[in-house]
């Protein structure tokens, strides 16, 4: 019998310990140190009640400090008090803490919710001034010991993302109350502020509390330069800028450089060209830029966008490459569709001449566009076979000077 009874006593002692207590409403929360549960109700009346999920035989029920028991030998509290600790305990003397808050009595109001009204800092970072009233949310411990719980507030609010485009997007910033104010990164756009909350509130399903902000006026600038290559299809030429993405090549290089501001944010633009050190070329309040770059060597092309109180800058490097220049010693005009013209193979010249001279030392053919070649015809017609003798002048974009003299072989 005494066995049975052991058994009996156990199996008692791990119900009350580890069984969870419930209530008829309200939210139940067991993540707070020092006590066991956190009962939260919308409002107590006579149908709250807190119920253990086990047999009631021996159990007490206590308030904090109280010796005498409120309860007896029933699995539940009825209509438990506002900021009141509660002992749960059974015939071993195992025991179970809880607290009771009534969210109704606590409620949040909020009397104003603005951004700073000073652009002058507001660059960067945002300050939100927050007038609220945030009652503080308290339990206590069997022992005494005063705890706060947190309450954490929403904030929502647009700006915008640059992704090869500018994007509206939505924000939640959370902020724990009470507080004064609130420091968010500066939205990009105009925009209102939401504040609501708290957490508590909408787990019970009650309308948080909640204010909008008078619209915000954006001051801050961003801007992501991007360039678009004028490309060309030219098989001769070596470096070719044939995709809009590159930013070197042979000259010369014409290239449309976008700021891509949050306009309107973003009022007025300056631009300046640098060659290593050298600066170029300057222009104000033009948004894009259309330059062409001619000359070999390392180049800077920076951006600011600005309005009366932001500015934000950017830059990319160009790379003309230096000049070369190199001439075949036969061509085939057999019309196959390869190397049917005398062509050079060059890159980045500013000028250019060539002359071809038959064995005689006649001229037959002249012409001053590197990308273009002689087609083996002499005043429309066939040039015989055989070797032709040439005179190349070129200068590079980098000052480098070519004259090239030699025979090219005419083969059929």
């Amino acid at each position: 019998m005494r066995k049975y009874f052991a058994l009996f006593c156990f199996f008692f002692v791990t119900i009350l310990s580890f069984a969870q207590l419930s209530s008829t409403s309200g939210k139940t929360y067991t993540t707070f140190s020092d006590v066991d549960y956190v009962f939260v109700f919308n409002g107590i009346n006579a149908q709250t009640s807190i119920t253990f999920a086990g047999p009631a035989t021996d159990l007490k029920w206590y308030k904090y400090g109280n010796s005498t028991p409120i309860a007896t030998g029933v699995n539940s509290l009825e209509q438990p008090e506002n900021a009141t600790g509660y002992i749960l305990e059974d015939a071993t003397g195992k025991r179970i803490s809880f607290w009771v808050i009534d969210y109704q009595q606590y409620l949040a109001t909020i009397s104003s919710f603005e951004p700073e009204n000073n652009p002058t800092i507001q660059c960067d970072n945002l300050k939100l001034l927050i007038n609220a009233n945030v009652p503080q949310l308290l339990y206590k411990t069997e022992l005494g010991q005063t705890k706060i719980m947190p309450r954490y507030f929403t904030v929502k609010y647009q700006s915008q993302e640059w992704k090869d485009a500018w994007t509206k997007i939505d924000i939640t910033e959370t902020i724990e109350l009470p507080a004064t104010d609130l420091t968010i990164t500066a939205p990009l756009c105009n925009t209102t502020f939401t504040l609501s909350g708290d957490q508590y509130a909408e787990a019970l399903g009650v309308s948080p509390t909640s204010l909008v902000s008078s619209m915000y006026t954006a001051v801050s600038v961003k801007c992501h330069i991007k360039s678009i290559l004028t490309t060309r299809d030219i098989p001769n030429e070596g470096e070719t800028p044939s995709e809009k993405t590159q930013v070197n090549g042979s000259s010369p290089l014409d290239i449309l450089f976008s700021s891509n501001a949050n306009e309107p944010t973003a009022e007025y633009y300056s631009w300046w060209v640098y060659q290593g050190n050298k600066l170029l070329f300057s222009t104000r309040s033009e948004k894009d830029l259309r330059y062409t770059f001619i000359e070999s060597g390392n180049y800077k092309v920076k951006l600011e966008a600005s309005n009366a109180y932001c500015k934000d800058s950017g830059s990319i490097d160009i790379k003309v490459t230096t000049s070369a220049l190199q001439v075949p010693n036969v061509f085939t005009p057999n019309g196959d569709g390869k190397n049917d013209e005398f062509r050079v193979a060059y890159q980045s010249l500013a000028s250019f001449q060539c002359w071809i001279f038959n064995r005689w030392g006649r001229k037959v053919f002249s012409w001053t566009e590197p990308q273009k070649g002689w087609d083996g015809t002499i005043g429309g017609k066939k040039a015989a076979e055989g070797p032709y003798f040439y005179i190349i002048k070129a200068v590079g974009t980098d000052g480098q000077k070519f004259t090239r003299k030699g025979d090219i072989n005419l083969l059929r």
